[in-house]
């Protein structure tokens, strides 16, 4: 794989580092200008969908291992086609995958890195 995979959340200040800017989330993060945000794709369909997005949330600590499976599963079905885009895009360049949720670990774009590194899971 030729380009690094870096997380940030959206709410951070972009820099040259970031290499290619890819918006990983289903809905546009509040409070960040379209404009403002240096975004350079927004891939809003590689995110969970809405049901598992609600789902995960009403209890994130205890449905984080369920939710990694449905993600990973979701990123093999119906997300796979943009899976496939972002693969082509990483293996050319850096990219900053960009998130929206507080916790920084346990969240959909912490998932799609580790499939995007090729972990087991």
């Amino acid at each position: 794989m030729a380009g690094a995979i870096k997380l940030k959340r959206i709410y951070e200040a972009p820099v040259a580092s970031d290499g290619t800017r890819i918006l990983v989330d289903r809905l546009w993060p509040r409070g960040i200008a379209k404009d403002k945000a240096k975004i350079d794709l927004w891939l809003k369909e590689i995110a969970p969908s809405h049901a598992l997005r609600r789902w995960f949330h009403e209890a994130p600590e205890a449905r984080w291992p369920a939710f990694q499976d449905r993600y990973r599963e979701e990123l093999r079905g119906a997300a796979a086609g943009p899976l496939a885009e972002l693969r082509q895009l990483v293996q050319r360049q850096p990219v900053t995958l960009l998130f929206a949720a507080r916790d920084e670990a346990h969240n959909s774009a912490a998932v799609l890195k580790a499939v995007l590194e090729g972990e087991a899971g």
